[in-house]
Formats: C-alpha cells, structure tokens, sequence
C-alpha cells in the first residue's frame, strides 16, 4: 500500500501559502507508516514546533492500473473519506529554502489520517462538500467542485509514474483554512455532514 498526495490543489489554498497555481498535479508519496491507525491518537512530533493540519478528501483505489485514461479513471475506486496530511511547516519552509525535498516534513510516521470509507454509488465525486472542526471550531471547508485538477485527471496524471495498486490511498489536496495544532486539540474530519474521523493530538 502506498499514499500518493497532491499539493496545491486548491487556488486558495495555493494563495494562502505563496505558492503558484501548479499547471499539471504536485505530487508526493507517503509510506505505509505514515497512516495513523484507527482510534489511535497523534502524539506531536519532538522534530517540530509547528505541526499543521490540512483536510482532504481521499480516494481508495479498488483495482490495478497503470496509464489509465481519464475517462476510465472513475472504474478504480469506488469508496471515498476524508483525511489529514499533517506537515511539519517549519521543517518543510527550511528544506525548501535550501531547495531539497521535504518527505521528513510530510511522510513522517503517523502523518496520515485516514476516516472511514463510504460509498460513492450514486454520488458525483465532484460534488462533495467535506470540513475540518478544531476543537469546536469549523477550520476548513471544501468542495470537491474546486479543485483545480479532477480525481480522474488525478489518477490518470499520477498512473503515468505509478502502476496503482488494491488499497492505495490518494489524498486529493487541501482547500484554504490550514493552520497549526497543538496538544489537547481535537480534530473531526466530516463529508456531506457525516463524520468519519475524530482524533486527538498527545
């Protein structure tokens, strides 16, 4: 199983950290490791002081494929959630001023939260509305309408470089709302007003 993540999918999200609006998908890769299991707590890495949460939607893939066209794109995952790319901001902001890649500030261990899947028969993945609660306080909201580059653009983009295996996982990039956490905080992750994940930060 391997966790493909895509940056700056959202303009406004691109704005609110500098960053320019990406022609063509930004991807990373997160190990197995990185996926925080169900019901456990993210305890705050010792490596950071400034750990940020960003919400995703994220996709399941159900079938293998390599160079899968767009149009067909929508047969290789059937279940979505939403999820957390924690980021070590402060750790990424100095990799990428010395221009080195920024995996210890994205894939470190338990730095993926993934909710439970539902399923999307019947629903169009382009419209799903998700959001992020702080504590008690609604951080992010975000429609899948927005996203600069589709879940088929996605998936047929990053099927050029990666065969897609049974169990991959894609986070799909995050609106505008990141900001940091900090121990004691709670975080609930919701699509179309169902919950599906509620973590704590040790």
């Amino acid at each position: 199983m391997k966790i493909i993540c895509v940056g700056r999918n959202y303009a406004d999200h691109a704005k609110e950290l500098n960053n320019a609006v990406p022609g063509e998908p930004v991807l990373f890769m997160k190990g197995k490791n990185a996926l925080l299991l169900p019901g456990k707590p993210l305890y705050y890495p010792e490596f950071t002081d400034d750990l940020h949460y960003e919400c995703e939607l994220v996709i399941r893939i159900n079938k293998n494929g390599k160079y899968i066209q767009e149009k067909f794109a929508h047969k290789y995952f059937n279940e979505v959630s939403v999820g957390l790319d924690f980021t070590a901001r402060d750790l990424q902001q100095k990799q990428k001023e010395k221009g080195l890649p920024w995996e210890i500030a994205k894939a470190f261990d338990s730095s993926a939260v993934v909710g439970s899947f539902v399923s999307i028969e019947e629903k169009n993945v382009q419209d799903l509305h998700f959001e992020l609660k702080l504590n008690d306080d609604v951080v992010q909201k975000g429609h899948t309408a927005d996203m600069i580059f589709t879940i088929p653009k996605i998936i047929e983009y990053a099927s050029r470089f990666f065969t897609l295996n049974i169990g991959d996982l894609i986070f799909t990039g995050t609106p505008a709302g990141v900001g940091p956490v900090n121990i004691h905080d709670r975080l609930r992750g919701s699509l179309e007003g169902e919950t599906l994940f509620d973590i704590n930060i040790k």
